[in-house]
């Protein structure tokens, strides 16, 4: 395991450092509105992506990986939905077009539009999920690194002035789409294509309980910013993805243990290993709760500082947004922890469901009561709610059908010991420092001293479980 999570871990800072890296020149060269019409333009092409993908990133982890070992097994699973995936991602490009051409609002921007449907119609490429089914996240993470360098020097050498937006979709459709495609060329000698005796039909109501699930879930993940641009205007789209991004950045990090483990977890429910998946979502939990907190704090507390380096001035009127969002990493963790961990692997799809039907119905009732009297201030104060709503109905049903244990006092410590960051900050805005070396100076010490708390005052040996594991990967990888 220690050798995929490094990889896993790998592709997490690639999707760290890409946004880190492009947004803030982007931003700045594109302003709100720019950011604004672009991001809409893909949010709403990604949610018809959502769709036509009928839950196969997820429900064909777990189908592949009861085939791990068995050619023939997985090469059948893995065509029936890869031809499922094909008629669904066609049907949906052709309604996203139909709703393109014929609604007046996207009139401005059609050629746009209609390019983002590519994303779409080639959505049947996305075969990451056999990948992780098979545990080769080595693959995963190389091809990911690979776009995402290539899409970073796009960006610096074509985009050059606010006229550009149109060339920064592009090159986002790019490092999606190549991706994609290049990982269809290279199941050579790990699945053969059959069109012969598939069996769809028993795919389609596990598929479609778990789209229903996705779908709700997407409603208040990639639909906010749809609704918000549809409710508001494309500046305060823009301003409020500053945000969005800033602090989504670092929710691939405190997933990525759980990630990794989804394959193995998947097994041990099939076997009906109690003791095993315990210890798998121990391992997980005391991960999520030592690093999701801090990060928590530090979003909310360093959020104008982080706009303002990361986006330019211009965005500073999304800091209270940020301010409220910094709460997805630990929110969105823990519905991760709950769902991909327990429930999906469990099987307990309508539970799945009334989980996120819950969650959208508090989305869509907050958004229209608040977007348009709040902005982006609505859009996130929703996002939130939803997101809570959501996982703590996760919550409900795993402890309804299942005894495992979870340290939460590993939450608590985290608190207390992130809480000193509050003085540490102020002291550090006192010393007025040019801004790049006042929030250097002010991660490192947050950093430092939280880690200190944690091994010598509050004995949290994960400190010391940390470094052994990183040593050990390292030496495995």
């Amino acid at each position: 395991m220690a050798k995929n999570y490094f990889y896993n871990l790998l592709l997490t800072l690639a999707n760290l450092l890409f946004p880190v890296l492009s947004f803030p020149y982007v931003s700045r060269v594109l302003g709100p509105e720019g950011i604004g019409k672009v991001q809409f333009a893909f949010s709403f092409a990604q949610y018809f992506v959502l769709v036509a993908n009928i839950g196969i990133p997820i429900y064909g982890i777990k189908e592949i990986a009861r085939f791990k070992n068995d050619m023939n097994g997985r090469s059948k699973v893995f065509s029936e939905l890869i031809v499922i995936y094909f008629l669904t991602s066609i049907s949906l490009s052709l309604v996203y077009l139909g709703v393109v051409f014929l609604c007046p609002y996207f009139n401005a921007d059609r050629e746009m539009y209609v390019a983002a449907s590519l994303m779409i119609l080639l959505g049947f490429f996305s075969i990451e999920w056999l990948y992780s089914g098979m545990e080769e996240f080595k693959s995963i993470a190389l091809r990911s690194v690979l776009f995402k360098v290539i899409g970073l020097a796009l960006f610096f050498i074509f985009i050059k002035e606010k006229s550009d937006f149109k060339l920064y979709l592009y090159i986002m459709m790019f490092s999606f789409l190549g991706n994609n495609i290049l990982s269809s060329f290279l199941i050579r000698g790990k699945v053969k294509l059959t069109l012969s005796n598939l069996q769809l039909r028993k795919h389609l109501v596990p598929l479609l309980l778990i789209l229903s699930t996705t779908l709700a879930a997407g409603m208040y993940t990639i639909m906010d910013t749809v609704l918000l641009g549809f409710l508001s205007n494309y500046k305060t789209v823009g301003v409020y993805t500053a945000a969005d991004k800033l602090c989504n950045i670092m929710v691939p990090f405190v997933t990525s243990m759980g990630i990794v483990l989804i394959p193995k977890i998947a097994k041990n429910f099939a076997e009906k290993n109690m003791p095993e998946v315990q210890q798998n979502l121990d391992q997980t939990f005391r991960f999520l709760m030592f690093f999701a907190v801090p990060i928590v704090f530090g979003l909310a507390l360093l959020a104008p500082e982080f706009l303002a380096l990361f986006s330019g001035k211009e965005f500073l009127p999304a800091t209270n947004a940020m301010r409220i969002l910094a709460l997805l990493p630990l929110v969105i963790g823990l519905g991760h922890f709950f769902l991909f961990l327990v429930l999906v692997p469990a099987g307990k799809n309508k539970e799945m469901l009334f989980c996120v039907l819950g969650g959208l119905c508090v989305f869509l009732v907050l958004n229209i009561l608040l977007v348009p009297r709040l902005q982006a201030l609505g859009s996130s104060i929703a996002n939130i709610f939803s997101e809570l709503v959501v996982t703590s109905l996760y919550f409900y049903y795993v402890r309804k059908y299942f005894s495992f244990t979870y340290e939460w006092s590993l939450f608590i410590k985290a608190v207390m010991s992130a809480v000193l960051f509050i003085p540490i900050i102020w002291f550090t805005r006192q010393l007025n420092f040019p801004l790049i070396y006042m929030l250097i100076v002010s991660v490192c010490s947050c950093a430092l001293v939280y880690i200190s708390v944690q091994f010598f005052i509050l004995k949290n040996n994960f400190v010391l479980d940390i470094v052994n594991f990183v040593k050990v990967k390292f030496k495995q990888a």
